[in-house]
């Protein structure tokens, strides 16, 4: 680990713990043993640890959704794989995903403005998914919107609870949740 991840490994730490407006540069510099002038060395600001994680995993999921969208599956594999890439990203680096889950209203400007029309985009990505399955006659006729962002709710939720030593892995709880999710959309 570089030095520079090991800073920004250190803020998300303390950033999950006090909130991104409460972490000051010096709390992180205390954090990492460092004087403050000289964490400007390594990072510009802390909004800059913001959008480098924000977009960082908002990179992840992207690549993940459109890999499955690329593929020709029906509407539930396409859900099962979806919710299995999310999951994985989701749990990789749970201080990451707490900041990109809660903490990204603290972006600015055009940066705010540009990583909410990639999470709508995703959330389109997702959407494709629901009325496939409508479509293919698969899926009960759900309100599509209403049906992706419960979906996705669930799934950002699990950062909150997961934990890597506990009794369930990403990939059973992937399972189990997708399971979850089709158990409501599909038709009986």
């Amino acid at each position: 680990m570089t030095r520079r991840q090991e800073i920004i490994s250190t803020a998300l730490a303390l950033m999950l713990k006090k909130g991104y407006l409460n972490t000051s540069m010096r709390d992180i510099a205390a954090a990492v043993n460092m004087e403050a002038a000289s964490l400007y060395n390594h990072i510009k600001n802390k909004e800059e640890i913001l959008i480098e994680t924000c977009f960082g995993l908002a990179k992840t999921l992207e690549m993940g959704i459109k890999e499955v969208n690329d593929i020709y599956f029906n509407a539930s594999e396409k859900l099962r794989m979806a919710v299995s890439s999310h999951i994985a990203a989701i749990t990789q680096d749970l201080n990451a995903s707490h900041l990109f889950v809660h903490e990204w209203r603290h972006l600015s400007g055009d940066t705010r403005e540009q990583f909410v029309k990639r999470r709508d985009l995703y959330e389109q990505e997702f959407r494709d998914i629901v009325v496939l399955g409508f479509e293919e006659g698969e899926f009960k006729d759900v309100d599509p919107k209403f049906a992706t962002l419960t979906i996705l709710a669930s799934l950002n939720w699990v950062g909150e609870w997961y934990r890597p030593e506990g009794e369930m892995q990403a990939k059973e709880i992937a399972d189990k949740l997708t399971q979850f999710i089709l158990s409501g959309l599909q038709k009986n």
